[in-house]
């Protein structure tokens, strides 16, 4: 569905996108949720450098113990939250996720991060909406709208992570990648959702 080319295309749009709608970089951070999250806001943040010139902080915000499923879900390793030094009160806070789908992932950062501090603004990038919302939430920012089936897994592969980029879309669970869009564990890093 995506190519590495595709990707990084719909990352350059998602940084102007943010660069327009903040109207620069002024007070701007960007907390990636692991897994997929954290190398897409750190792309996210060197396209929005180069054209700004400026450094925007970039950190990561698990949200494992937030998540309303947690008792319905395998057990995994907590996976680190660094926010950058400067914190994020009063920023324009910027989610970065791979894949929205139900809105439960999204729904356990807005709660991770208020036990962190209190931003002016909070907005969410993905780089894949494959619709399909348990909760009312929306992306202010999208890569690529997908949609898919019920039945389908949307599976995302990262540089960073898996050795190469690209976007598919599966029938059944399957391993490798970071897979979006079903309530199972696979065996990477990466989690469903």
């Amino acid at each position: 569905m995506l190519d590495p080319r595709d990707i990084s295309r719909a990352l350059t749009r998602i940084s102007h996108e943010i660069l327009e709608r903040n109207k620069g970089a002024t007070d701007l951070v960007l907390l990636g949720i692991p897994t997929g999250g954290v190398p897409l806001a750190r792309r996210v943040a060197e396209r929005i450098s180069a054209v700004e010139g400026v450094e925007v902080p970039v950190g990561s915000l698990d949200v494992t113990m937030y998540r309303d499923d947690l008792r319905m879900r395998p057990a995994r390793a907590l996976l680190p939250t660094d926010i950058p030094p400067d914190g994020i009160d009063d920023k324009v806070v910027v989610l970065v996720d791979d894949v929205l789908y139900s809105g439960r992932t999204i729904r356990a950062a807005l709660d991770a991060m208020n036990d962190v501090g209190r931003p002016r603004t909070v907005r969410l990038a993905v780089l894949v909406d494959r619709g399909h919302r348990d909760l009312p939430i929306r992306a202010d920012f999208v890569g690529k709208n997908l949609p898919t089936s019920l039945a389908e897994t949307v599976v995302v592969r990262l540089q960073e992570i898996d050795g190469a980029d690209g976007v598919t879309i599966a029938a059944d669970t399957i391993s490798g990648g970071t897979t979006a869009g079903t309530d199972t564990v696979t065996d990477h890093p990466g989690e469903g959702r």
